[in-house]
């Protein structure tokens, strides 16, 4: 993206990896396309193990293991940045399903981690990882402020609304879902573009696993809540205008205030009845 551009481009990648050399490829084709950025579905670089509840210690990984430097490597090679993901091992060992935004240098720009994870036939992730406790925050790169939702997350959109509060542009949100669900979750990031006044854009995990159902257009929505990308190409661009996000929060719902004393007034009294 050029300094002071109105506009940024954006590749969504609906495939999964277990190569560095099959990355390279997807990400020069976007390249090729002209593309800034490229967003990848969800842990693009595991195998989906919440299949079972098994968890295995080779999903996860410590900082800078193999994952993690095979995706910085692939974008400072292709020379575009890279939203994508690991399992992280953290210090103290528990693990977390982890959001990684690599800009086109190989550096990580910033990094955001699964709130809401579900826990059900297929999609056994409470076994593999844990829930951060972590609020979310915006990321700054290529001069936009990202914001990240990873799957279930879109579900419980408070912290949606807090990205906006914080000025986000665009949401990326990385999924693994089924097809047969499609309909709720293209409702969903709807919902969070319109009340946040930001882009949002989805890709997921293209194909079946272990017998899990998974699958689903990429999606791209406007600040107004407008569909304006839905599709099943592996890849796909876009390019996103900074006036409409700008248009959006001069009109409603986006001129309206984010009341944050009363909501954490109110979200401190639900803390502590939960603590009692």
């Amino acid at each position: 993206m050029e300094t002071g551009s109105d506009s940024l481009k954006i590749a969504l990648i609906s495939e999964v990896f277990s190569a560095e050399e099959a990355l390279i490829a997807c990400l020069q084709e976007a390249h090729k396309q002209g593309a800034d950025l490229a967003v990848l579905p969800e842990l693009p670089l595991n195998e989906w193990s919440p299949a079972t509840r098994q968890s295995r210690t080779e999903d996860a990984e410590t900082p800078g293991g193999w994952r993690e430097t095979v995706q910085r490597n692939a974008a400072r090679r292709i020379g575009i940045a890279v939203l994508g993901g690991v399992i992280r091992v953290m210090h103290d060992g528990h693990r977390i399903n982890l959001a990684m935004l690599i800009d086109a240098h190989g550096d990580i720009a910033g990094t955001s981690e699964k709130h809401v994870l579900p826990d059900e036939e297929g999609f056994w992730e409470c076994d593999h990882y844990e829930p951060t406790d972590n609020p979310p925050r915006i990321i700054e790169c290529m001069g936009t402020k990202f914001g990240v939702q990873i799957c279930s997350d879109a579900n419980r959109p408070t912290a949606a609304q807090l990205l906006a509060a914080q000025g986000v542009q665009v949401i990326l949100a990385p999924r693994a879902t089924s097809p047969s669900s499609w309909n709720r979750w293209r409702l969903a990031y709807r919902a969070m573009a319109l009340t946040a006044s930001a882009w949002v854009m989805s890709v997921g995990r293209p194909r079946p696993e272990f017998g899990v159902e998974m699958g689903g257009p990429s999606l791209v929505v406007d600040p107004m809540g407008e569909v304006v990308l839905e599709t099943m190409e592996r890849i796909s661009t876009v390019e996103i205008d900074w006036r409409a996000v700008k248009d959006a929060r001069q009109s409603y719902p986006g001129y309206l205030a984010w009341p944050a004393k009363a909501y954490v007034a109110g979200w401190q009294e639900i803390l502590n009845n939960q603590q009692k």
